[in-house]
C-alpha cells in the first residue's frame, strides 16, 4: 500500500495503521509519477491530508495518469478533494469550517467503505474547504451538518473517499474504514507480519552483502539488536557487533549490554573505549545540532577504526569490510528531514550526523519500521524480554541530555541522577507503564537553593517521562506524586551540585522527546 503524502501532519499515522491491518505500507511524495507508481505495482493507494486548499496557486496535485493505473485508492481530507476536483466533482469554500469531533451521518447501508458502522458516528475533522458535489458516477456515502459530500465512493473503479481523518483515534470508526478499504473493498489479504518481514529482509541482506564481512554498530538498545540479529540470521559469522563506548553512557550500560547481548545471541562483540576521543571532540561545543553531527561522526571514525583492527587480525584473509549496520528507524529518518518534505527537525547521528566521506555501505534493515513493529521481529527472533522491552536510549547517550557543553564532570552527575530515576521508577513497577524518561541536566542553568542551612547555586534535574506508541507523537506519563516525591528527594540529597528538580509537563508536538 502507498501512502501519498500531501504534507499531512499524520501521513506516517495513516502508514501505522495500514500495518496495524496486517497490510505493509510506504510513504512516497505527492510528486510521484503515475509511471513510478506502476514501477512499485501497489495493491492500493492511501491520499494523505495536508494543509492547502486545492484552488491555491502551486497546491499539491496528483499526476491524474495514477488514477488511470485502476490501483483502489482512498482519499483523506486534502487527498478527498484532490480526488474530487481532479475527477470533475467539485470543492469550495462554503465558509462552514469543520475541526475537531465532528458528527457524520452515513446515507443506506454505507457501501463497502461504510459497511458495519452505525448510521451516526463521531469523526475527526480538520478542514476549511468542502466538496460540494461528488464527481460523476460516485454515490454519496456521508454528510456532516456543514458538509453535503463528507464521503464518496465509486465501486466499480474503487475509488473512495473521506472527509474525515479517519486514521486518528478520536474518529470512533477510523480503523474499520481503512480496513473496510484494504479488505473489503481493495480485497488486500491481512497477511502482512513480523514472520514477512523477517523473511524479507534476510533476502535482502544476503543479496546486498554477499559473502562479504560485516560489522553491526551495537548500542545495547532494542533498534541495534534487532538489526544485528536479523543480519546474523542471514549472513551468520560474517557479522562482529562494535559496542562503543564512547563515555556517554549510563551507570554500568557497558556491564549490561556485554551480558544480556553477548549471553542472548552468541554473535562476536568487540568493546572499543573510546571515550576520550569522544570528549575531546565535543569540547567548547554547546549547540545540539553540532554535538549531533560531532558524536555521528566519531562513531564513523570509530568503526572505522575497528575495521582495520579487524582487518589487520585476520591477516590471511585480509580484505576491507565494506558493510555498517545500523539499527535506523523511521522515525529517526523523518525526524532527520527525510521524509516527504519534511523539516529537519534534528540530525539524529546515525542519519542526518553521517560524515559526507562515509566509508562503509549502510546495512539498514529496519529503515521503514516503527519501534513497536521493531520488538514485534525482535521476540519472532527469540531475543529475550530485557532487551527487547529496554526502554529506548538514544546513541548520542547523555551528551544530548546535557544541555550545554559535555564535561567528564556533568557527565558523571547526570549519570548519578539518571540512576536514581531508573532505580526508583523500577521499585515502582511503572518500567513497561512508560515508554521513555529522558534525565536531562540544565547544564548552563543555575537555580539558588537552601541546603544543609546553607545557600548553594546549583543546576536544575529535569525528569521527562512519557507515553508513545512510536516515538513520532507522545504524551507526558502521569506518574504517581509519592513517586516523584521520592526521586526528587533523593536527587538533591545524592546528587551534588543539584537543588531542583522538576517535570516536563509537554507533549509532542510542540516538543520532541529528547530536549536536544
Amino acid at each position: 500500500m502507498l501512502v501519498v503524502d500531501f504534507g499531512a501532519q499524520y501521513a506516517q499515522l495513516i502508514a501505522r495503521r495500514v500495518r496495524e491491518a496486517n497490510v505493509y505500507s510506504e510513504i512516497v511524495p505527492h510528486t510521484i509519477s503515475a509511471a513510478e507508481v506502476a514501477a512499485k505495482n501497489p495493491a492500493g493507494i492511501v491520499l494523505s491530508g495536508g494543509p492547502s486548499s486545492v484552488y491555491e496557486t502551486g497546491a499539491p496535485a496528483l499526476d491524474p495518469g495514477i488514477v488511470e493505473l485502476g490501483v483502489p485508492m482512498l482519499g483523506i481530507c486534502y487527498g478527498f478533494q484532490v480526488m474530487a476536483k481532479q475527477l470533475g466533482g467539485e470543492v469550495a469554500k462554503t465558509g462552514q469550517r469543520e475541526y475537531g469531533a465532528t458528527p457524520v451521518a452515513v446515507s443506506g447501508d454505507g457501501g463497502d467503505l461504510l459497511a458495519g458502522q452505525p448510521a451516526t458516528q463521531t469523526t475527526w475533522m480538520s478542514h476549511g474547504d468542502s466538496v460540494v458535489r461528488a464527481p460523476e458516477g460516485f454515490s454519496v456515502l456521508a454528510s456532516t451538518a456543514s458538509t453535503p459530500v463528507a464521503a464518496f465512493a465509486h465501486d466499480q473503479r474503487k475509488l473512495y473517499g473521506v472527509q474525515w481523518h479517519p486514521e486518528v483515534k478520536h474518529s470512533e470508526f477510523g480503523q474499520r474504514v481503512i480496513e473496510n478499504f484494504l479488505h473489503r473493498a481493495a480485497g488486500i489479504p491481512a497477511d502482512w507480519n513480523a514472520g514477512n518481514v523477517i523473511a524479507e529482509q534476510v533476502e535482502r541482506i544476503r543479496a546486498q552483502i554477499g559473502d562479504g564481512k560485516v560489522i553491526c554498530g551495537l548500542s545495547g538498545g532494542v533498534d541495534s539488536a534487532v538489526a544485528a540479529a536479523l543480519v546474523h540470521k542471514a549472513v551468520g559469522d560474517q557479522l562482529v557487533c562494535v559496542f562503543v563506548d564512547h563515555g556517554l553512557l549510563r551507570k554500568d550500560e557497558r556491564r549490561q549490554v556485554q551480558e544480556d547481548y553477548v549471553k542472548a545471541t552468541g554473535v562476536r562483540l568487540v568493546t572499543v573505549d573510546a571515550e576520550q576521543q569522544f570528549l575531546d571532540a565535543l569540547v567548547g561545543v554547546s549547540d545540539p545540532e553540532q554535538k549531533r553531527k560531532i558524536i555521528g561522526r566519531e562513531f564513523i571514525r570509530t568503526f572505522e577504526q575497528a575495521e582495520r583492527e579487524l582487518v589487520a587480525e585476520a591477516a590471511s584473509e585480509g580484505e576491507p569490510i565494506r558493510f555498517l549496520v545500523q539499527g535506523t528507524l523511521y522515525p529517526d529518518v523523518v525526524e532527520s528531514g527525510g521524509g516527504s518534505g519534511t523539516a529537519n527537525i534534528k540530525s539524529h547521528h546515525n542519519v542526518g550526523g553521517l560524515p559526507e566521506d562515509l566509508q562503509f555501505e549502510l546495512v539498514e534493515p529496519l529503515r521503514t519500521l516503527f519501534k513497536d513493529e521493531v520488538r514485534a521481529i525482535g521476540r519472532e527472533l527469540g531475543l529475550p524480554e530485557e532487551i527487547v522491552n529496554r526502554q529506548p536510549f538514544p546513541g548520542p547517550g547523555l551528551g544530548i541530555r546535557i544541555v550545554g557543553e559535555v564535561t567528564k564532570d556533568r557527565l558523571e552527575l547526570l549519570r548519578d541522577a539518571d540512576a536514581i530515576v531508573r532505580e526508583e521508577l523500577t521499585a515502582a513497577g511503572l518500567d513497561t507503564e512508560i515508554w521513555q524518561c529522558p534525565v536531562v541536566l540544565l547544564a548552563d542553568v543555575r537555580s539558588v537553593g537552601v541546603q544543609g542551612d546553607g545557600r548553594t547555586y546549583g543546576h536544575p534535574i529535569v525528569l521527562r517521562p512519557v507515553s508513545s506508541e512510536d516515538a513520532m507523537t507522545a504524551d507526558w506519563t502521569r506518574l504517581p506524586y509519592d513517586v516523584l516525591a521520592r526521586i526528587s528527594n533523593r536527587i538533591t540529597n545524592e546528587v551534588r551540585d543539584v537543588n531542583r528538580v522538576v517535570l516536563d509537563v509537554t507533549s509532542k508536538p510542540p516538543g520532541t522527546i529528547e530536549w536536544e
